[in-house]
């Protein structure tokens, strides 16, 4: 497969080593029959004899079942032949495709998602193929059975990984998930962690969490890590990346939570995404594309387009000006349902940009079509991508904010000065780094529900063991999504 078929299906093919260790904390006996749900190009059912594989793409199942011809093939949609299927196995291997939700659609999510719930895990729209895989394989174990599968290091912070641990810890005996910071897929720009489950038909009251920097041929699963009770894992959100910091990191981190000193930035600011265009380039306007068209200038919105132009501390009017003087394309064409069109914008709207526009998918799903909803001036700008760690802008130019930043909107009467105070509090950067996920190539994001969890302080820790236990909690976050 070439690049762009690999992305849109998952296939990413799991190193040997990766394999051949999955394989043997599974199985136990040559007898032992083992379900591969995805199987690729068949490297998990070579590993195993006493194999069966699901592969939906035709021609990969005949690949594999030339290459290991003791295995049994399906061929077709994983959830519809576990559906109907009255087969059951002693264990589970594999590497489930990755297919973010955009794409993990139609019947086949649809059944996915059906499926899990007949077990009781409930999934929403928004959660990626893997997470389906694992449940719906888990219950074609047969008791006592086990499984161990490659997984993307969102279970460590993704709202729907939630789904998948409940359901893992009230169906097997042990869970376990091996963290491993360096890349096992050089190829794939995620971090991939590893599960291993076994004693289905059990329960356990944890999960045990195996930090490791780098993953090598292991027989059988890492027997150090951290245990990791449910109930404190709900408190944490029911996100396993905290456990990565030392304990007295996360004893530090809980006491600050429940100190009346800091608060959570929800209870101060609503955290909003900006506005969706549908085509940035043409409702995006430089100063001499708009006097060209004869837009006037009223109807002109400064905005903040991304992160980019959030230098300093503030976007003021002198760096709006500065953005008109350098021809920048920093102007929405603002137009509001009911307003009377001009003639001169009505030209524009009808260029040949304009009829290629009312065609995206947003603007042929408004009425009128070049009105841009939600758009809205905020009292700061929040970046929610970055390598150092987000920054907050105050908004003293009266700009609006596309979808590639975070509008900030005080419900208060804090001042934003106070609020850029407290961000910049070391402590914050801390709590950025755990309320955040890595996004990949040493990127930090707080999605709006993350940024609204960050603790603010605008006390000082005055004690030297404090201050460095800030340091060392950021400086492991940060090693963790390779920000280094």
């Amino acid at each position: 497969m070439d690049e762009q078929q690999k992305k849109l299906s998952g296939s990413y093919y799991t190193p040997e080593a990766v394999v051949r260790s999955l394989v043997k904390w599974a199985v136990r006996k040559d007898t032992d029959r083992l379900l591969d749900p995805a199987c690729g190009d068949g490297r998990f059912l070579m590993a195993h004899p006493n194999s069966v594989g699901v592969e939906q793409d035709a021609a990969a199942a005949r690949a594999v079942h030339a290459r290991s011809p003791g295995s049994l093939m399906r061929q077709g949609d994983f959830f519809s032949w576990a559906s109907r299927t009255h087969e059951r196995f002693e264990c589970a291997a594999g590497n489930p495709p990755f297919i973010r939700y955009q794409r993990f659609a139609g019947e086949v999510r649809q059944a996915a998602l059906k499926l899990c719930s007949r077990h009781g895990a409930e999934f929403s729209a928004l959660s990626s193929s893997w997470a389906p895989f694992i449940v719906a394989t888990a219950a074609l174990l047969k008791p006592g059975g086990r499984m161990a599968f490659v997984i993307p290091a969102e279970i460590g912070h993704a709202p729907y990984a939630r789904p998948v641990l409940e359901y893992l810890a009230g169906h097997f005996d042990r869970v376990q998930v091996v963290a491993v910071q360096r890349r096992m897929f050089h190829d794939l720009s995620e971090d991939c962690w590893l599960l291993q489950a076994e004693g289905f038909g059990g329960t356990t009251d944890h999960i045990f969490l195996s930090p490791m920097t780098q993953f090598g041929f292991m027989p059988r699963p890492p027997m150090l890590g951290v245990r990791v009770p449910l109930r404190e894992w709900r408190e944490w959100n029911c996100r396993l990346r905290p456990f990565l910091l030392s304990s007295n990191v996360r004893k530090l981190y809980r006491q600050a939570a429940e100190d009346p000193q800091f608060v959570r930035l929800r209870s101060i600011a609503k955290v909003g995404i900006g506005y969706v265009t549908g085509d940035n380039q043409f409702f995006h306007l430089r100063p001499s594309e708009a006097e060209r068209a004869g837009i006037p200038e009223a109807l002109l919105q400064p905005t903040v387009r991304n992160g980019k132009v959030m230098i300093g501390r503030a976007i003021t009017r002198s760096k709006v000006e500065g953005w008109w003087r350098r021809d920048e394309p920093n102007f929405l064409l603002r137009l509001r349902p009911g307003d009377e069109v001009p003639q001169c914008v009505q030209r524009y709207l009808d260029s040949a940009a304009g009829k290629k526009a009312r065609t995206t998918y947003k603007c042929r799903n408004r009425d009128p079509w070049y009105a841009v909803p939600d758009v809205v001036v905020p009292d700061a700008f929040l970046a929610y991508m970055s390598g150092e760690g987000p920054g907050l802008v105050a908004n003293h130019a009266g700009c609006a904010g596309s979808n590639s930043v975070h509008m900030v909107a005080l419900t208060g009467t804090m001042k934003v000065s106070v609020l850029q105070s407290a961000w910049a509090n070391p402590f914050t950067r801390l709590s950025c780094e755990v309320e955040g996920h890595p996004l990949g190539g040493g990127m930090l994001k707080l999605e709006p529900r993350e940024a609204g969890q960050v603790l603010l302080t605008r006390s000082a820790f005055r004690s030297k063991e404090d201050r460095e236990l800030i340091a060392e909690g950021v400086a492991t976050m940060r090693q963790w999504r390779h920000c280094d």
